[in-house]
């Protein structure tokens, strides 16, 4: 058991550093503010060869694993690009897997190099407003019609629609009546998002204002045949096998903007003087950000397991959705304490922490509730029965 990197892990480490920092918090400040994609972020992460970090090589990936796309994710986020900065390039870390895992050769070579290259930017197409968490109740339809398929319906929270070019997109091929199993009559496409069919408009959001969240609204929406992910109605199995790497990234990211948010506040407890002393010499304030690095670092040790179960090819359903839990709880309790820990300031945009705080609330809510990991653990862990 080895709780280091190797040196091909610190050297990734170091190179993202290096990336990320020629964008300092001035510029995510900026990208909050006026909402504009950060392209030149992206477009440093492309140059660098960094989308396709856990892609094959074959396709021109790294051909890396979870654990050093979660070491490039929580090294973006900690840098005090937050959720901004890796929701930008997060799509790329994990949503491709269902393609190099189930597609065909000739996808492969179609789909993959220009994800990798930057050329296409994806999208993915999974909650709709009707079913929320409980994903097999989708109602999008997808109708064959010889050689092609014409989805119906509409997708909510879809993030990087008004940029990509690309959807990842699951359907229901069967209606859900003719289904022996509510899991069964799902189907995944990877395809043109084309906007002649398809309706994108933007969710105005508390926060990540410049990495737009939509609602997609689907009409006649012509997808031909070879553009299906593997078998018709097994899409909910291809799905599950980018669930828990999301979740290992988006822990990944928490921790790293908890961690964000704890130097600033570590640094604004030792200058800000009050009463003839730094705030940080009382232990009112030590404790809480004592607290908050145990937390964090707890949280990042259940990351890195959950990562490395998955590289193995070893279950990992209860690491990846606790690590989810515990990185979410820890980013929290972070980012609210150094607003604390700023008083006044921490209001105040240009000391950043508002702007973190905002932004942990969406691995707090998503990919998956925590109430709903809490089910998880007691149903598949400790053997309590189904309680929804």
């Amino acid at each position: 058991m080895n709780f280091e990197y190797n040196n091909e892990q610190l050297s990734i480490q170091r190179a993202i550093e290096q990336i990320c920092a020629g964008f300092d918090a001035d510029y995510w400040l900026a990208r909050d503010t006026d909402g504009v994609f950060p392209d030149e972020f992206v477009n440093a992460i492309t140059a660098g060869g960094w989308l396709g970090i856990a892609m094959p090589e074959a396709y021109g990936g790294a051909g890396l694993g979870i654990t050093e796309a979660a070491i490039m994710a929580h090294t973006i986020a900690r840098s005090g690009a937050g959720m901004t900065g890796a929701s930008s390039v997060h799509l790329n870390l994990f949503g491709p897997n269902p393609i190099v895992v189930f597609g065909s050769d000739e996808q492969k070579v179609r789909f993959l190099p220009p994800l990798i290259r930057g050329q296409d930017r994806a999208c993915f197409g999974v909650t709709e407003p009707d079913a929320g968490l409980n994903t097999t109740q989708l109602s999008t339809r997808a109708r064959r019609d010889g050689d092609h398929y014409v989805i119906n319906g509409r997708k909510l929270w879809t993030t990087t629609a008004q940029t990509a070019n690309k959807i990842l997109l699951i359907v229901r091929t069967r209606d859900l009546a003719d289904c022996q199993k509510p899991t069964e009559g799902l189907s995944l496409f990877y395809t043109d998002l084309n906007r002649d069919q398809i309706e994108v408009r933007a969710i105005e959001k508390m926060g990540r204002k410049a990495v737009d969240s939509n609602a997609l609204f689907i009409d006649d929406l012509i997808v031909p045949v070879e553009d299906r992910i593997g078998e018709e109605g097994q899409g909910w199995k291809y799905l599950l096998h980018g669930l828990n790497p999301e979740r290992i990234l988006i822990a990944s990211e928490a921790v790293g903007l908890g961690q964000a948010a704890l130097a600033r506040a570590s640094q604004y407890a030792q200058e800000r003087v009050v009463f003839g002393r730094s705030i940080g010499q009382n232990q009112s304030i030590q404790h809480p950000l004592a607290e908050n690095w145990m937390s964090l670092e707890a949280a990042n040790l259940m990351v890195q397991k959950a990562a490395n179960l998955y590289d193995a090819g070893k279950p990992c359903g209860a690491e990846a959705n606790s690590a989810k839990y515990l990185a979410a709880e820890a980013g929290l309790q972070a980012c609210q304490r150094a607003v604390l820990t700023h008083g006044g300031m921490g209001y105040a945009k240009e000391y950043h922490v508002e702007r973190y705080l905002r932004e942990i609330l969406i691995p707090v809510i998503a990919p998956v509730s925590q109430e709903l990991i809490k089910s998880y653990i007691a149903e598949q862990i400790l053997g309590q029965a189904k309680s929804y």
